[in-house]
């Protein structure tokens, strides 16, 4: 991901399209734009027919006051299964599968005499080499050698640093190295200093005492050790076993992913002289240079006294257990370029047993997801040629502008916040800028040599393109321009140090976004979608960033105290949440998610009804528009998901699972009562003194 931002994404980043938009942007409210008003309201030939809400998931049995989620979606989840080669299976699951067969349709679609050099010819050898397996499995562990050798030739703790700073080598180590926007200075990159090192999903994993967890870290060891079977290793039991007591030490020095959000504990300067007294054991010189970072002047330690214990560590692990640990890694890391039955061992564990994923994926749907992340840009640029028409991103520009009126509205009338900080906040929201569909400048992949044949070395030399044009730009300006998400991708994200919300080209489709759907239908799904987004700049972190995307406090202390209180309400609602036995969800860890679901969601529904111009709403199929609004939202979140994937995100993930993201809020919406009648008693029901209103 180009400039590695901390985005803040939807689901688990100059000027966007010239005068032109612009124009559209300095137009105002969806009131003044006819065009959307007329597309969205007339309901003809919507693709979720006949207006855009699945009539036929909803069980009108249940009360929506006892459980919304199921009320909108319960014969839906009945009536589908999960695929065997999935985790889960909802809405961005079935838009996923819809994308991978359009990019498979380009990418097969290919001339096959490309000019050398020519994106066409390297996006066609790279998806055809990644397809062939057979020659992949003939090749063997050859490809690897280089990196093996490297990694058994180490002699010194600063050859193993060395090793842990070469990117192209993807390997799992105790220390990444990432560059970012700086978040006190947002015109100049920085690279940034973090915790990692872990193969399983959190350090939960390794330190929670439960059943559950001490038989995942039994077949964990049991992997490995094949694994390292298959590489040759004359002891890989002993291996297995150090790998998986390394990797406890690593991960009780970890800090847990919920302190890990809190962005004023996560920026840590230190100049490069500065890192060997900081955190001494570490041999710091080579771990930069094997980044190619020796010259870098300034860096930023996320988890500062992590850091600190990890280079102790470090300094205690011998250099022949840092081998192991590394050569294990190094093989997962690239597991899916090698033969089949190292591929299918790491599928084994990591798909089948950790996530419940039951079948591989098919090869050419893993063939698009590697061009996706090797040359995504340049698929993306085809993509949006053959999948995305203009007229959508205008009229999302405008369905942008209608939601930030209805943010500027809101802000401007809340109760608990003064005039200095509401001045401040006001100025955030005007300067949001939107990235709609597509960057308007493409990558260039130029200097990226892909051959045919060569599945291992495309994807090395891929990872290494990407690090060295992020290494090449350090110290120079941002870009502003660049996207941390391709346009095929189905999700969206807010940047705090850019300020920005993006949409990829991907998402905006039925059942999201559908030009030719009811209006309320559009608002409670792209609308809440858009408003959760631009929320993000107003969580508990985005709030932190000023209207430039510096890091700072510009809060008045009393608003800053009314602000937390209302945030801490929230979560302690979603604490309570319970969606295996024994196992809750992390209100902390969560918040800044559920704080943009609630506020995306009232600001949609307050955007639907300007967009209605005093108009009544009309009521089809026997359901009124608020109705349809919330019925939207619940739609776009109905999801099957394994029970194994579900325990990984609720440990690791900061998004909420997807019953609690329509549950969890409704219940807080004040409008939600009325529209389905919901009283005292039935359990979704809160108090209006509960209710949490944050923006």
């Amino acid at each position: 991901m180009g400039g590695r931002q901390m985005l803040k994404r939807l689901f688990a980043p100059a000027v966007l399209a010239g005068a032109a938009a612009l124009a559209v942007l300095a137009a105002g409210s969806l009131a003044k734009s006819p065009v959307l008003a007329a597309a969205v309201q007339s309901g003809a030939h919507a693709e979720i027919a006949p207006w855009g809400i699945d009539l036929t998931a909803r069980d009108p049995a249940l009360k929506p006051g006892d459980d919304f989620y199921r009320y909108a979606n319960s014969h839906w989840l009945a009536s589908h299964e999960i695929p065997a080669d999935r985790t889960r299976w909802g809405s961005f699951d079935e838009l996923q599968e819809r994308s991978l067969q359009q990019l498979r349709g380009i990418l097969e679609g290919l001339p096959k005499d490309a000019s050398p050099g020519s994106n066409g010819q390297k996006l066609n050898d790279y998806y055809q080499a990644y397809l062939d397996t057979a020659a992949v499995d003939r090749l063997g562990l050859t490809p690897a050698r280089a990196g093996l050798d490297a990694i058994a030739a180490a002699r010194t703790p600063a050859d193993i640093a060395r090793l842990m700073g070469r990117q192209e080598l993807r390997l799992t180590a105790p220390l990444e190295l990432l560059t970012t926007s700086d978040e006190r200075d947002p015109d100049h990159y920085m690279v940034t200093i973090t915790q990692s090192g872990l193969g399983l999903p959190d350090r939960d994993y390794y330190l929670k005492d439960e059943p559950v967890y001490k038989e995942l870290r039994e077949k964990y060891a049991a992997h490995i050790e094949r694994l390292l079977k298959l590489a040759g290793d004359s002891d890989a039991a002993a291996g297995a076993k150090s790998i998986v007591e390394l990797e406890s030490q690593i991960a009780a020095a970890h800090w847990p992913r919920a302190k890990r959000r809190e962005r004023d504990l996560t920026y840590n300067p230190h100049t490069r002289e500065e890192l060997a007294s900081f955190a001494p054991g570490l041999p710091w010189p080579a771990l930069l240079a094997g980044a190619g970072l020796e010259t870098q002047p300034r860096f930023i330690v996320r988890e500062s006294d992590a850091v600190q214990k990890l280079a102790v560590l470090f300094n205690e692990v011998t250099v022949q257990r840092w081998q192991t640990y590394l050569r294990y890694h190094y093989l997962v890391g690239n597991a899916d370029v090698l033969p089949k039955a190292f591929d299918d061992e790491v599928f084994d564990f990591y798909g089948r047993t950790l996530h419940g994923q039951q079948e591989q994926r098919a090869r050419w749907k893993r063939a698009v997801r590697a061009v996706d992340q090797g040359l995504g840009e340049a698929a993306g640029e085809l993509y949006v040629k053959r999948y995305f028409p203009p007229s959508s991103r205008q009229q999302m520009l405008e369905l942008v502008e209608n939601l930030r009126a209805a943010y500027r509205q809101r802000i401007e009338h809340l109760p608990w916040m003064g005039a200095d900080t509401r001045k401040l906040a006001l100025q955030k929201l005007a300067a949001f800028h939107p990235k709609i569909g597509y960057p308007d400048k493409w990558r260039d992949y130029s200097a990226l040599e892909v051959k045919p044949g060569d599945a291992f070395g495309n994807v090395s030399r891929a990872v290494a393109f990407e690090w060295q044009r992020e290494v090449k730009r350090l110290g120079g300006p941002t870009d502003r321009g660049e996207w941390g998400m391709t346009p095929q991708t189905i999700n969206a994200y807010y940047n705090p140090t850019f300020n920005e919300v993006v949409f990829p080209a991907a998402i905006l489709q039925a059942p999201f976004f559908d030009p030719n759907a009811d209006a309320a239908v559009n608002y409670g799904a792209i609308g809440g979608v858009i408003g959760h987004e631009m929320g993000h700049g107003f969580d508990d972190q985005g709030a932190k960033s000023d209207a430039r995307g510096v890091l700072r406090n510009w809060w008045q202390p009393a608003d800053e105290q009314a602000f937390h209180q209302r945030v801490d309400r929230l979560d302690g609602q979603y604490a309570s949440f319970e969606p295996l036995p024994g196992l809750k969800v992390n209100g902390r860890l969560t918040l800044g998610e559920n704080i943009g679901d609630l506020g995306g969601v009232s600001v949609a529904y307050e955007a639907y009804h300007r967009s209605l111009r005093g108009a009544a709403a009309p009521v089809l199929d026997g359901l009124t528009g608020d109705q349809r609004f919330f019925l939207s939202w619940a739609q776009v979140w109905r999801e099957k998901q394994r029970d194994e994937d579900l325990r990984s995100q609720v440990t690791s993930n900061p998004h909420s699972p997807a019953k609690f993201r329509v549950n969890g809020v409704v219940r807080n919406v004040d409008a939600w009562y009325p529209a389905f009648n919901v009283q005292p008693g039935e359990k979704l029901y809160l108090p209006p003194e509960e209710r949490v209103h944050i923006w």
